[in-house]
């Protein structure tokens, strides 16, 4: 039994996240929104989960790393000095960070990587996104994940090869690069869609969420795979053995 602490427990998620442990054999050791003291609940906790927002994510990391505990991050959205921010943390306690906590969107990205290493270039890859209507980033996280699963894949730089926002006279579809569409309306919980195009054929790969409870049991699972680990920077293919 693990003590979970609830980093943005007054968002939707943080609602499920708190549902989920207290089905489960854990304990929930409080939850905290912004204007919350991180420091306070990762001293009276075994783990956290962050499911907050970017601008909160260095103190929170400071409030794992002081008490000496790991760290799952949900939290979407991150730039280049969040993910440094991380790096740093790993070296001294165990993170997690995913655009993703859903087993089966883990799985797909597997899948993904094993099917840009196999099909090459010639293979057009673009990746489709839906999410609600009060949604603000974009590409979403797990698009992104994806993403990044195609291009490790492939063994190319992701940051290099991405073609984002097509508008007006675009120009050629660039070889080798991996497109993005993101879509916003109602109340979707996620859908996503990795194309691969080839000559005269084509593979689609889908995930589609149904509510926000599959992310949450992922990241409470994430959290007690956690719990005990040596300091490092994880992944939830680590957690599904891939």
């Amino acid at each position: 039994m693990a003590r979970i602490g609830i980093i943005g427990s007054g968002g939707a998620m943080g609602a499920a996240l708190i549902s989920v442990v207290e089905r489960s054999d854990h304990e929930l050791s409080g939850g905290i929104d912004r204007g919350g003291d991180p420091a306070g609940l990762a001293d009276r906790s075994d783990v956290l989960v962050d499911f907050s927002a970017p601008q909160a994510l260095e103190a929170n990391i400071h409030a794992a790393i002081g008490a000496g505990i790991p760290l799952v991050i949900g939290t979407t959205g991150l730039e280049a000095r969040h993910h440094l921010a991380i790096d740093n943390a790993a070296r001294a306690v165990p993170v997690l960070q995913t655009g993703n906590t859903s087993l089966g969107v883990t799985l797909l990205a597997h899948l993904v990587r094993e099917a840009a290493q196999r099909l090459g270039p010639d293979w057009d890859i673009e990746i489709l996104e839906m999410h609600h209507r009060r949604k603000v980033d974009a590409p979403s996280g797990t698009a992104i994940l994806l993403g990044e699963a195609a291009a490790e894949g492939r063994g190319i730089a992701f940051a290099d090869n991405t073609e984002r926002g097509r508008d007006g006279q675009t120009g050629a579809r660039a070889q080798g690069a991996i497109g993005f569409a993101s879509l916003r309306g109602g109340t979707v919980a996620g859908e996503h869609s990795v194309i691969l195009a080839g000559e005269e054929e084509r593979i689609t790969l889908s995930h589609s969420a149904e509510n926000r409870s599959i992310f949450a049991r992922g990241a409470i699972r994430a959290a007690e795979w956690l719990v005990g680990r040596e300091a490092g920077r994880y992944r939830m293919d680590d957690v599904l053995g891939l």
